[in-house]
């Protein structure tokens, strides 16, 4: 009984929940927009990651072994394959379509950084972004929206709204896509592996079509 009433003593309410989520998922997104010239991007979800894994250790049912539970990969294969497939589809026929001219750019010009950035870009960029948006999204703010269906459209939308600091409109628009695909697999599965390895694999292919330009900070306008 004891436990039970510490444990509901330190259960946040849902005022500073929204407070919170409004603090993660709004205010950051828009400081970014406006401060990025002026910090470090990755020291950004570094630091945003870090804040995110400390109230995940503070929510309640979360458990750490979660973030590296392979086995829920298990039946997980199909969609994973035929998301990457289909990912693979859109995002050259968006290439072709905007940018012919980049189309496999970076693999025929520059292999060396196009490996770097596949081998580098998951852990100082999707870890953080992923652990933010799928498990402290869901576990934390989750239960503030109605359904499952809710909850899926508002965790895209967000996610969408945090590469708005890229300034064009490609970015926005495919992490939307792509934030919808992600956190369809997460309500089903909570399966952190799947979805870091599914963001891991589009954003391999943004790079390596020819989209990175969209994605690559350095490219802003001042």
């Amino acid at each position: 009984m004891a436990e039970a009433a510490l444990s509901l003593a330190h259960r946040p309410g849902r005022t500073q929940l929204w407070l919170e989520f409004a603090a993660f998922y709004i205010l950051a997104p828009i400081a970014l927009y406006f401060l990025l010239p002026y910090i470090n991007l990755y020291y950004a979800i570094g630091i945003t990651m870090v804040i995110g894994l400390i109230l995940l250790h503070f929510t309640e049912g979360y458990q750490w072994r979660h973030l590296r539970d392979w086995r829920s990969l298990r039946g997980l294969g199909p969609t994973i394959l035929w998301t990457s497939i289909l990912t693979a589809l859109v995002l050259t026929a968006v290439t072709l379509w905007i940018v012919p001219e980049r189309f496999l750019i970076l693999p025929k010009q520059q292999p060396t950084l196009w490996i770097a950035i596949l081998a580098l870009y998951p852990w100082f960029s999707v870890l953080g972004q992923e652990i933010v948006f799928r498990p402290l999204f869901f576990y934390r703010y989750g239960h503030l929206f109605p359904s499952d269906t809710i909850r899926i459209l508002v965790n895209a939308v967000v996610f969408a709204a945090a590469h708005l600091f890229f300034q064009n409109w490609i970015a926005p628009v495919m992490t939307l896509a792509g934030g919808l695909m992600f956190a369809w697999v997460y309500q089903r599965s909570q399966s952190f592996p799947a979805v870091f390895l599914m963001h891991w694999i589009a954003g391999g292919l943004v790079f390596t079509l020819g989209l990175g330009l969209f994605f690559y900070h350095g490219a802003i306008p001042q």
